[in-house]
């Protein structure tokens, strides 16, 4: 795009006037997928680092649609340091070795300050080392896993990693109490193997067994390799000596054939399903599938995901809305946080490197500062030199030292329709010695 064009959309245009954007395309903008285009080599470049194919892209295409929104709404009402921001899109195609490699095209070739990602907790645990080495700020928007706080305890990270998704302690708790107040005592989990499933398998069980539960497989987990095909051992095991309800903390492919398995071997009559955000997709129960008279398998299961309640919302569900003409689906607001968040760090530092980004991103999110929740007054306050505090779309992000938010949790429920509906909502506080 032509400077002027940028420059003549400049001035006057704030979150609100994305709607217009949204439908007609109002002004052009120097978002890109992998060239510099209009940008100058001074301007912020970022990426994404997120899951449009693979076992996740059901749930992650939504949030690689949302990071290029948000670089556009930016660029409309002036950019970042007096230029416009560059996007780079990668696809991490669900897979740690993938988002390592991708990763490292981000930090070394492409030369980006920060990057939105990854939703996956395994690929995040592999990039976050590449973009810590490279000095990248890395934010998450969905990996919950508890290694990546334990690790950034440890200083591993040396600050340059957070996430707009609370870590799984919290969503942990929140499971086990739905399952709990649901009047299943009798529980049996089943797990992806890897970060995610683990961590989030551990911290169920000692949050559920707190609340008087038992876990009858604790001494023999079923966890699952995300690389198999078939499950019908698994789903046995998982479903075996007649639990009250089967936790199952998966993720969308490999976890709808899981699944599937046990209805085929006649194992799900009279169990409660409890799921979880790595399968909150409204295609996962057509994923698993209709039983012979079209009723779907998964009517009637419930889990937790991430929630929003931020002050942000509101805008960010119009703009969604009017660019894709449905709800935003889960973890639209914490990409829109996460990107948001490296852009006005970016502006507060006055200079487009992950140094500075990493020097003013917690002073951004949760510092001393005139509260907004749009992220163009935002810019245009710290543009003027006044301190701001990112009140976003999925909470206060109130980023901590180990680079973790608090949030909070829906309920969610599968409809004999096979639709998915929010029933609920739950803070819960970290349950944790």
């Amino acid at each position: 795009m032509a400077q002027s064009g940028f420059w003549g959309c400049k001035f006057g245009l704030g979150l609100g006037a994305l709607l217009v954007l949204a439908t007609l395309g109002a002004c052009d903008t120097a978002t890109q997928t992998g060239s510099d285009g209009g940008a100058t080599n001074s301007g912020l470049r970022i990426g994404s680092l997120l899951p449009s194919t693979g076992d996740l892209a059901s749930v992650g295409q939504p949030i690689v649609d949302t990071v290029p929104l948000v670089v556009e709404t930016v660029n409309a009402c002036g950019g970042v340091n007096g230029q416009p921001v560059t996007l780079i899109a990668e696809d991490d195609q669900s897979s740690p070795a993938a988002g390592a490699e991708a990763m490292t095209k981000l930090v070394e070739v492409d030369k980006v300050a920060g990057v939105v990602g990854s939703f996956a907790s395994g690929v995040s645990n592999a990039a976050v080392d590449i973009a810590a080495r490279g000095k990248v700020v890395l934010i998450s928007p969905g990996s919950t896993s508890t290694l990546l706080t334990e690790r950034a305890a440890k200083g591993d990270f040396n600050g340059y990693w957070a996430r707009t998704a609370p870590p799984d302690n919290y969503q942990a708790v929140a499971l086990a109490q739905l399952a709990y107040d649901r009047g299943l005592r009798k529980v049996s989990t089943v797990v992806i193997n890897n970060d995610y499933g683990r961590s989030f398998e551990k911290e169920f069980v000692t949050a559920f067994k707190k609340l008087g539960g038992t876990v009858i497989n604790e001494a023999n987990p079923t966890r699952y390799d995300e690389r198999a095909s078939t499950f019908n051992t698994e789903a046995a095991q998982a479903f075996a000596n007649k639990p009250d309800g089967v936790v199952a903390i998966l993720y969308p492919e490999t976890g709808s054939l899981l699944l599937k398995s046990a209805f085929e071997q006649g194992l799900t009559p009279g169990v409660q399903i409890l799921l979880t955000d790595g399968v909150k997709s409204d295609t996962f129960p057509a994923q698993v599938g209709k039983t012979s008279d079209g009723k779907f398998i998964l009517a009637g299961a419930v889990g937790t995901v991430p929630g929003a309640d931020g002050k942000a919302l509101a805008q960010v569900t119009k703009v969604w809305e009017a660019k894709y003409r449905s709800v935003p689906p889960a973890f639209v607001p914490q990409a829109w946080d996460a990107t948001a968040l490296l852009m006005l760090a970016a502006q507060a530092a006055g200079v487009n490197t992950g140094e500075g980004i990493k020097a003013h991103l917690r002073e951004v999110s949760g510092g001393p500062g005139t509260p907004v929740d749009d992220v163009c007054q935002g810019l245009e306050l710290l543009r003027q030199g006044e301190k701001i505090n990112y009140q976003g779309a999925s909470g206060n992000v109130d980023i901590d030292e180990n680079g973790d938010v608090v949030g909070v949790y829906d309920i969610w429920q599968v409809g004999e329709d096979g639709t998915l509906s929010v029933i609920g909502k739950v803070t819960p506080k970290a349950n944790t010695p």
